[in-house]
């Protein structure tokens, strides 16, 4: 049963996800967002505990970002164009630490 479910979310094989996957994508890149950025520390402690064993300089990208996505939400703008070109929403920082974890 698990290899079926994995076979249904893999965008390779499955073109919904594929789908599905590009329209995160974008709502991600005009925010300037990436995927781990939506995981909230204070709804799961290994969240947490992953953010507190990261380097500094990640998790203030990270805070950065959220700060910015937030004050153009808020200014119901997106990036520029240009900005958005050269994003990189599913770049993961935090899946290897949450494996220690």
């Amino acid at each position: 049963m698990a290899s079926l479910m994995k076979a249904i979310v893999d965008p390779k094989k499955n073109w919904l996800a594929a789908l599905h996957m590009k329209s995160v994508s974008n709502r991600l890149r005009k925010y300037g967002l990436r995927y781990d950025d939506l995981y909230d520390p204070y709804y799961d402690l290994d969240i947490k505990e992953a953010l507190n064993r990261l380097p500094r300089e990640i998790v203030d990208a990270r805070n950065q970002r959220l700060k910015r996505a937030m004050d153009l939400s808020m200014k119901h703008q997106y990036l520029p164009q240009h900005l958005q070109a050269v994003q990189t929403p599913f770049r993961s920082y935090l899946q290897e630490m949450l494996a220690l974890i």
